[in-house]
């Protein structure tokens, strides 16, 4: 039943979210005891063991010929994140910058992550992205204001790399982001966010928008569709 039938009988947007989320896919985060140097190698000894997702449909729940791979680690101060993203055609910013961030980065290839520690108000999240030239920018989301782009002022002190294999026409980001940009507490293990992952490729005429949980919308910012994040002390 469309949520807006329920709404309409009186069913609470909060009950909505959570009987989403009771049946949303997992991707897990594996417990690592150090924090290390951003690493984009997805051989490397840190990200042997983690657990991937893929990203393989389109906003509407289309398959694509692409899929990114996710992958994640933990420490008590930051999570981790690999991408690994095909490409037909790179669509890059020109002159690009990787000492400050960069305002409107979804508007070129960009692979990203929305996180939310808040069940009761899912329009409450962080958005963090990075670009396969180490652009990167992150964003405060309050859906509830009428421009949650301005978020992009807010800093949460993440750092990201990345790398391009114009060979194998695959491009890898790692991101780094401290616990403190998403809870107010360190997690322990058992703890669940809200996540969603999403891939822009392409220039405008032949774009392409690869998400892990289609949000049956035009937009990335859909977050009844999130998806669920746990964090686990080893792989399953």
């Amino acid at each position: 039943m469309p949520n807006q039938i329920l709404a309409a009988i009186g069913i609470p947007a909060i009950f909505l979210a959570s009987t989403l989320l009771a049946a949303s896919p997992e991707m897990h985060s594996i417990r690592t005891d150090a924090d290390v140097a951003l690493d984009t190698n997805p051989d490397s000894p840190f990200w042997k063991n983690a657990e991937p997702v893929f990203a393989t449909r389109d906003n509407r729940g289309n398959p694509v010929t692409a899929k990114m791979e996710v992958q994640s680690r933990w420490t008590s101060e930051n999570i981790y994140f690999l991408f690994q993203c095909p490409f037909e055609e790179l669509y890059l910013k020109p002159s690009p910058t990787t000492t400050q961030e960069t305002n409107e980065l979804w508007n070129w290839d960009v692979a990203e992550v929305f996180i939310g520690s808040d069940f009761k108000n899912i329009k409450r999240y962080r958005e963090f992205e990075v670009s396969p030239q180490g652009e990167w920018v992150d964003l405060d989301i309050d859906l509830s204001t009428p421009h949650h782009e301005d978020g992009w002022t807010w800093n949460s002190g993440f750092q990201s790399a990345a790398r391009i294999d114009r060979g194998a026409k695959v491009w890898y980001a790692a991101m780094r982001i401290p616990w403190s940009a998403i809870t107010p507490t360190a997690p322990k293990p058992g703890a669940t966010f809200r996540i969603n992952l999403y891939l822009s490729e392409g220039p405008p005429s032949n774009h392409k928008s690869i998400v892990w949980q289609p949000t049956l919308t035009k937009t990335f910012h859909t977050p009844e569709r999130f998806g669920l994040l746990r964090i686990v002390a080893g792989r399953r």
